[in-house]
């Protein structure tokens, strides 16, 4: 029994960046192998965008972890909060959505999540349904459990009170709004991302002030960096994989990380074993395996997980054709453009590039290809056509010039 609890808890542990209440977390999964009880483990996600990336699945993996082992996973969407809007991490107070928007993004966080969590222990819940029932009465008695002081501990409303910067009072509520959430759902634990980690201090808190005769305990996640190795992963860098992303799209990008990264990928991504990603390493250590091959690997299980073996597969096969053979992808998108259309003005966009400055940059260190050859002509201008357009190894689209 000892040993299955220790193997739990490192599993748990993985990736982790900060771990509070170790021993209660301990304690909960050594009582579901005992009698089968079951404890409630909760993250919150605004869905502040219709899609996520790999970089928000990294806390729905360590969820799907917390479910193997004893925890009944409260998927808490904040259809209330995020039309306050999360400053955490912000210079700025953040654009307030609307309602509407709000529960259209919360629509496809639900068709996307259970690609990786298991339904029969998970449970998707809005915070709307109890924020609504405090009524003002309620707010004012919750503003009187945590002071300002303790608020303005926190390192961005530190950082912009002291630069005499705005903070509005609906910035305040977040956080105790947030953490209310864990009072009304019980919560055993809750996971979050480093920038998280005041909000999830006062759910601790406030379940304490509220006479729950519990403290849960938080669990915090890296960010993870995207295709740059450098920046986290987020959609405006363009460095992101999105999780409905086409499984080729998806494949080459996982291919094109560094070997470096690829083990945080695994760590924080892969649903094999400890034991098994350190098996891994050895063997490419001792080169037995080529880094290549067990990125492959990571590729293949990352993009079936979000589409089916099968798709994986055909992706692979496909993008061995496209780097090892010179061939183009099965799937090019197709954009149409006006003739006399510039280069540089039509790879920004088709999203081949950020921005004109960033094409001119691609095209001198000879990264463009048209219909398979190099072009080194940045003022180069297109007659009216069909043109294959290649950007590096995994950027492609069929420009049609009328």
């Amino acid at each position: 029994m000892e040993r299955k609890i220790q193997d739990a808890m490192a599993e748990i542990k993985r990736g982790a960046s900060e771990f509070i209440g170790s021993d209660y977390i301990a304690s909960l999964v050594a009582r579901y192998y005992l009698s089968a009880e079951r404890f409630v483990v909760k993250a919150g996600f605004d869905p502040t965008a219709p899609d996520l990336h790999l970089g928000h699945t990294v806390l729905i993996q360590k969820l799907a972890t917390f479910q193997k082992y004893g925890g009944n996973v409260k998927f808490l969407i904040g259809d209330f909060t995020a039309t306050i809007g999360d400053p955490s991490g912000k210079s700025e107070t953040r654009k307030q959505l609307s309602s509407q928007e709000v529960l259209d993004n919360a629509q496809t966080y639900k068709e996307q999540v259970f690609k990786i969590l298991d339904p029969k222990y998970t449970e998707i819940c809005f915070n709307s349904k109890w924020i609504n029932e405090l009524g003002v009465g309620g707010l004012v008695n919750l503003t009187s459990k945590f002071s300002v002081a303790r608020m303005l501990e926190r390192d961005d409303f530190e950082k912009r009170y002291k630069e005499n910067r705005p903070i509005s009072i609906i910035e305040f509520m977040y956080p105790l709004l947030q953490g209310y959430d864990s009072v009304a759902l019980n919560c055993d634990i809750e996971l979050g991302g480093n920038d998280q980690k005041f909000n999830l201090l006062v759910g601790r808190t406030l379940q304490r002030a509220y006479g729950l005769n519990k403290e849960q305990s938080v669990l915090t996640v890296p960010l993870l960096e995207g295709l740059d190795g450098v920046n986290k992963m987020s959609k405006s860098l363009g460095n992101y994989i999105g999780v409905t992303e086409k499984p080729y799209s998806m494949y080459a990008k996982i291919m094109s990380i560094s070997d470096d990264l690829m083990w945080k990928y695994y760590d924080l991504l892969s649903v094999k074993t400890i034991k098994e990603i350190q098996d891994l390493k050895n063997g490419v250590h001792k080169g037995d395996l080529h880094p290549k091959a067990v990125k492959e690997e990571l590729a293949l299980e990352i993009t079936a997980r979000y589409h089916s073996l099968d798709s994986s597969l055909e992706a692979k096969r496909e993008f061995d054709g496209v780097f090892l053979k010179d061939e183009l992808p099965d799937d090019i998108p197709e954009m149409e453009f006006q003739k006399g259309i510039w280069i540089c003005e039509l790879l920004k966009l088709a999203d081949l590039c950020s921005s004109t400055s960033q094409a001119r940059r691609d095209i001198k260190g000879g990264g463009l290809k048209i219909n398979k050859q190099k072009i080194m002509d940045e003022n180069y201008k297109f007659e009216s056509g069909e043109y294959v357009i290649q950007i590096g190894k995994r950027k492609f689209i069929r420009a049609i010039i009328k």
